[in-house]
């Protein structure tokens, strides 16, 4: 502990009961007595509070009965000659008015130094408050953790990450107070749904507290009058609720209780006077002993009382929508159904589902059962949604009823069950029996998202162009036009597009049923900043995305954590793209169809290999090419650029390259140029002195600064030109991507190293250091021989590597496509210029020359 920089001797914590006042006073007792000090405590409680000095039992003698006396008597028994006393106080708010005294004394006389602790909010004697009110002590209130704060908590306690939706649910239980936060991950430990999954501490079903947690809280709420323990249920079934409507329900005398007590909170927004629990943990408690009948009736009640207002605000028709479906209130289908549209606008998919299914069980007809199709779509219970949507496709009437339940069908025929052929026979079945204009233009939406999907970008984007402005299209098909011209426009490079495009896709989004689109939105926007340079652009795209889905639970929630990981690997840090992704895959792991899932695994690959995670990144690229979504054959360049990666990152540098290549000619092949730069980039960036031709005919093709910088790229490291390759570290640095500036500058190092230039390539070492470390210590080939002093060849460095990796002669030879001989006269030369005798010292050479 830091000691206040104060004149005063001590210091008084404050704060609420478990927020770790007694935690920090004996950390910093300990710390004195490791100093040298002579440490004593005192405890007030209740019943100690009774008698004179009853804290200080035990640590005082026999003390002269005159009180003048008293206090100097019992400093001089507490410091027993010692010159340096540090004295605790454990709830100072306890002390009898004797011990408050003695307190007083020892502060203000600087006979000892003390660190007391009280509770907010609890009455303190006054010898006490006198001592931060006088100005003798500071007083410090110590306030519950931060949700980072709980999340650096948990990990350390738990030895591993732990998912953001974790922490955030146990957060906000807890309120961030440490001795909850203990009590209930112990309790959630102990169940067995805090668990740990593939390196990651994940958390899956409904708290349920402890029997010791549960008293806890309990004793905390203290004894609960009828009146008092209404409000409580009543905002544990239903909070927030209006002051006004809740003193209709309870009467207005029963909130001011509550609130006396420390049980509720009351808020201003705008007009209303929202009520709350003070704690969420007093919700937990009450519903746990809430009756089935009594809870029933209470929600009753609660629905009964915000229609009664008008239920005006925002998720009031949810709110009342799931109360009335629990409670003993007659089903309401026409609310269910409005509810269910409702909740698929706030991206809440199976609540979205819950209240579609009770709608139609309800008697609510063709609307509700869509909602209920768009949900399971969404929630990848592809086969549920197609034996909807067929239900009604075979009551529809021909025109655009007929068109629409088409074009849905397609959706979950193609994305969420990968089935093409079926998709492509409903949709052309569709275009070819409609007539009516509206209905063919929405059809023809859907075509362009399944052309750009499946890499036939030219005839997407020349379609969807003319569709973005059509007054034919509703804000749900015009989103998933924009989306596909997105797509498109990204693989051609043509940016301008995708930001003509963008704000049509969101504006669409946002104010139709079309709401999870806006996840596929960003990551076609993503794609198309990533291949076109525009770096910078990706992270607040994919934190707002984050924001949409934090509180969401389910498929949006994950989708928003795929963007995440996207953005930072974009960025180059590698280190926090491998922790995003991780999480978004473990809970993907209960969603076998989602097209997401695909997405996470193709770029987990490749964080995971740059992060030198060689053996898992191999084990994922194998799942990659056995799962492949047909939905993303336009991200088929990335799938080659992932096993290049980890090629890179199992030190197969020249194989790296070869797969950088063909990653190239299988972009061309698709007529996707900008997927084409970026991997004759990537190529360069692993030492490719041949890629500076074709990028030349493709810089005037592909808009954005990365055609142009990896042209610049390309030449300067073909001219082993290390003035220019640092200059080139500057453009990529400029442009966001951090890892090709450094791979750029320690290709600069290693030029100028080769010229003797020694100051030169100190310089460019040093930025290629920097920049390295703010890619979180990512692994490329360029880094590595950078980094390395030791006297190899590429071809060299290459086959020590695989050797010290513990592959064999023969299986470096398979490798590397070369004969046996050729990999043993290569290690014989390396043996003999390192001095050398066997692998195992060679591979501790290498990890001491940080290039393995």
């Amino acid at each position: 502990m830091r000691w206040p920089a104060t004149g005063g001797s001590g210091v008084v914590l404050s704060g609420a009961a478990g927020v770790g006042k007694t935690r920090l006073a004996r950390e910093a007792l300990e710390l004195a007595r490791e100093r040298g000090a002579t440490v004593r405590w005192a405890y007030g409680t209740a019943s100690a509070r009774t008698m004179p000095l009853g804290a200080f039992a035990g640590l005082l003698g026999e003390l002269a009965a005159e009180p003048a006396l008293l206090l100097r008597h019992a400093a001089d028994a507490l410091t027993g000659g010692q010159a340096r006393v540090v004295l605790g106080v454990d709830d100072a708010h306890l002390l009898d008015e004797v011990s408050a005294m003695l307190v007083h004394h020892l502060v203000v006389r600087r006979v000892a130094t003390v660190v007391a602790t009280l509770r907010s909010g609890e009455p303190v004697p006054g010898a006490v408050r006198a001592l931060w009110k006088d100005g003798h002590v500071p007083r410090l209130e110590i306030r519950p953790l931060s949700e980072p704060e709980t999340a650096a908590l948990l990990e350390a306690a738990l030895e591993g990450p732990v998912e953001s939706a974790a922490v955030h649910c146990l957060w906000s239980l807890t309120g961030g107070n440490p001795m909850l936060l203990r009590h209930l991950a112990d309790g959630e430990l102990a169940a067995g749904r805090l668990r740990h999954v593939e390196g990651l501490w994940c958390w899956r079903g409904q708290a349920q507290l402890s029997v010791e947690l549960a008293e806890l809280v309990r004793e905390r709420m203290g004894e609960l009058a009828r009146p008092v323990r209404d409000v409580l249920d009543l905002l544990a079934l239903g909070e927030p609720l209006g002051h006004a409507a809740l003193a209709r329900l309870t009467g207005p005398d029963a909130i001011e209780d509550a609130e006396s007590a420390g049980l509720v909170r009351l808020d201003t927004d705008g007009r209303r006077l929202p009520v709350r629990l003070a704690h969420p943990l007093y919700g937990e408690v009450r519903r746990a002993e809430l009756g089935v009948a009594r809870a029933r009736r209470l929600r009753g009640r609660i629905a009964t009382s915000i229609a009664g207002t008008g239920g005006r605000r925002s998720g009031d028709t949810v709110r009342r929508a799931v109360l009335t479906l629990d409670s003993d209130l007659t089903p309401d289908p026409v609310l269910f159904e409005s509810a269910a549209r409702e909740a698929l606008r706030l991206l809440d998919l199976g609540l979205c589902e819950r209240l579609a299914r009770a709608a139609v069980d309800a008697g609510a007809g063709r609307e509700a059962k869509l909602a209920l199709g768009y949900a399971l779509t969404w929630l990848s219970k592809g086969p549920e949604a197609e034996q909807v949507f067929g239900e009604l496709h075979a009551s529809a009437g021909a025109g655009p009823e007929r068109a629409h339940l088409a074009l849905v069908r397609t959706g979950n025929l193609f994305w969420t069950m990968r089935d093409e052929a079926a998709a492509d026979a409903v949709l052309s079945a569709a275009l070819a029996e409609t007539t009516d204009a509206s209905a063919r233009a929405a059809l023809t939406a859907m075509r362009v998202a399944l052309d750009a999907s499946l890499a036939r970008a030219r005839t997407a984007l020349g379609s969807g162009l003319r569709l973005l402005d059509s007054p034919l299209l509703g804000g749900q098909v015009r989103a998933l036009a924009a989306v596909g011209v997105m797509a498109a426009a990204a693989v051609l490079g043509r940016v301008d597009d995708v930001r003509r495009a963008a704000p049509v896709a969101y504006e669409a989004a946002r104010t139709s049923d079309a709401g999870v689109l806006r996840f596929g939105i960003s990551d076609s926007h993503i794609l198309a900043l990533r291949l076109s340079g525009n770096v910078r652009e990706i992270e607040p795209i994919a934190r707002e995305r984050r924001a949409d889905s934090v509180d969401v639970p389910g498929p949006p929630q994950l989708m928003g954590l795929v963007l995440l990981g996207q953005a930072a690997l974009a960025a180059g840090r590698v280190r926090t793209a491998v922790r995003w992704l991780r999480e978004a895959r473990a809970g993907l792991r209960a969603v076998a169809t989602h097209e997401f899932r695909f997405r996470c695994r193709l770029h987990l690959t490749q964080a995971l290999a740059l992060a030198g995670e060689t053996e898992a990144a191999r084990r994922l690229l194998a799942e990659l090419d056995a799962e492949r979504h047909p939905a993303y054959r336009f991200h088929e360049p990335d799938v080659v650029l992932a096993g290049a990666w980890v090629c890179a990152a199992e030190g197969a540098t020249r194989e790296a390259i070869a797969a950088a290549r063909s990653a190239a000619d299988c972009a061309r092949d698709a007529d996707a140029p900008a997927y084409e730069v970026l991997a004759l980039n990537i190529g360069v960036c692993f030492g490719d002195r041949d890629a500076g031709g074709r990028l030349g005919e493709l810089v005037s093709r592909v808009q954005g600064p990365r055609a142009p910088t990896a042209l610049a790229h390309a030449q300067a490291l073909a001219e082993q030109d290390g003035a220019a390759l640092l200059s080139v570290a500057g453009r990529y640095e400029a442009m966001g991507d951090r890892l090709a500036a450094a791979d750029a500058a320690a290709q600069a190092a290693t030029a100028c190293a080769r010229r003797g230039l020694r100051g030169s390539a100190a310089v460019a070492a040093a930025r290629a250091h920097h920049l390295a470390e703010a890619c979180e210590g990512a692994r490329t080939p360029a880094l590595a021989a950078a980094a390395s002093p030791l006297p190899l060849t590429a071809r060299e460095r290459e086959v020590v590597t695989l050797a010290a990796q513990g592959l064999s002669n023969r299986d470096i030879a398979r490798r590397l496509v070369l004969s046996v001989r050729t990999v043993e006269g290569h290690l014989y030369r390396v043996g003999t210029k390192l001095g050398v005798g066997d692998r195992a010292e060679l591979a501790a050479l290498l990890r001491q020359a940080h290039i393995e």
